[in-house]
């Protein structure tokens, strides 16, 4: 689901709900235990108003994993809209927001750890992740190109892909990895990291992308 596929869903509240607490279910009980009669009793509507929109329990976990990816997109995109922000602050707000709140969560790790094993096993899960995946690195790559450019640096078209799909990786590394809680350190701390790492595979100035984004110092817990 594109950025502009879940915007227009956002707008049929009806659906949204039904969809909300598909992923609800699945969180809780599996897959295999997100039946349509569970998933109608946890939006309040009947068993047949499911099927009415989504005709089966596949077309409505796959629609839910669609509307799952799209509004993970569509929340960090917000975050660095076109505006009189320098292109660095634009970039540096959507790394910000790929490892903060409200994406950076412990159910929607779950949740895609749940789902992206039918992604290698499905077309149709596989197009979902495919389309979302090419939408994202299409932003970061629209993100990255002004600030290369700035700076002196190759910004091809080409040149802004690969950078696209290097920070992509950084930022999917950090966001499992808050995503765990383990505890060993503070979340807090991920946006700082991803900056300083980001500076670094773009080869920009130190701390070009840093100011903008607040600092946590927090030492990690002691281990004993």
């Amino acid at each position: 689901m594109s950025r502009k596929a879940f915007q227009r869903l956002s707008q049929d509240q009806r659906r949204r709900d039904l969809l909300e607490a598909t992923l609800s279910c699945v969180a809780q009980h599996g897959l295999a235990g997100a039946s349509v009669r569970r998933v109608a009793e946890a939006a309040g509507v009947s068993p047949g108003l499911i099927r009415h929109h989504f005709g089966t329990k596949d077309d409505m976990v796959r629609a839910a994993y669609a509307y799952m990816m799209g509004q993970l997109t569509s929340d960090i995109a917000d975050a660095s809209p076109a505006s009189d922000e320098s292109p660095a602050c634009r970039l540096a707000n959507f790394i910000a927001a790929s490892l903060t709140q409200p994406n950076l969560a412990a159910h929607k790790i779950s949740l895609w750890a749940t789902f992206i094993g039918r992604v290698r096993h499905d077309a149709s899960y596989s197009a979902v992740h495919q389309e979302t995946y090419r939408e994202f690195l299409d932003l970061l790559a629209q993100l990255v190109q002004p600030v290369l450019s700035a700076h002196a640096l190759p910004a091809t078209e080409s040149d802004c892909q690969e950078q696209a799909i290097a920070l992509n990786g950084l930022i999917d590394g950090l966001w499992l990895e808050g995503g765990l809680e383990h505890g060993l350190y503070p979340v807090e701390r991920l946006p700082a990291i991803a900056m300083r790492a980001a500076e670094g595979i773009l080869r920009l100035p130190q701390g070009i992308l840093l100011e903008h984004v607040a600092i946590t110092t927090s030492p990690p817990p002691h281990r004993s």
